[in-house]
């Protein structure tokens, strides 16, 4: 009997095995960008290495980009960090033209006055085009993080 109690305890923990492993590799699926993303030399994303800080807050961040293909809206978004903080701000957002040329792309946006100041700082530019039946999923075409310097301007 107790043989039969325990092989009965055995086969009560299979779903929840089977749960945990799938939804372990759903998330592993969902987290990794696609097998495209920055592989293709024919797709980039540039950042220039002086952006714009004005003292109302305005920000500008600009560069290059180029792109193949698109089923459908392409975007290219930024993002700026200064400091130790770790905190990001996005930089607006472009939308791109995916026809192979080089397009150069400029955002702007607004943060709170004396956030960011002239110097140094890191940006994120990400090329994503948003695809997908339904619910638009992202598939990354080029992402760059780089140092520029903020100047007043």
């Amino acid at each position: 009997m107790s043989l039969s109690l325990s092989l009965s305890q055995g086969f009560s923990q299979v779903p929840r095995v089977l749960g945990a492993a799938a939804g372990a590799a759903l998330l592993l699926f969902c987290a990794a960008p696609s097998a495209g993303a920055t592989t293709e030399p024919f797709e980039t994303v540039t950042i220039d290495p002086t952006g714009h800080v004005a003292q109302d807050g305005a920000l500008t961040l600009s560069g290059t980009y180029r792109c193949l293909g698109g089923n459908g809206p392409v975007l290219v978004s930024s993002s700026l960090q200064q400091g130790d903080s770790g905190v990001r701000k996005g930089v607006g957002g472009t939308s791109a033209v995916c026809d192979g040329a080089d397009h150069t792309w400029t955002n702007t946006d607004k943060a709170d006055p004396g956030r960011f100041q002239p110097g140094r700082a890191r940006v994120e530019a990400t090329l994503t085009e948003l695809s997908g039946g339904g619910l638009p999923l992202p598939r990354f075409h080029a992402v760059r993080q780089q140092d520029i310097t903020l100047v007043e301007g």
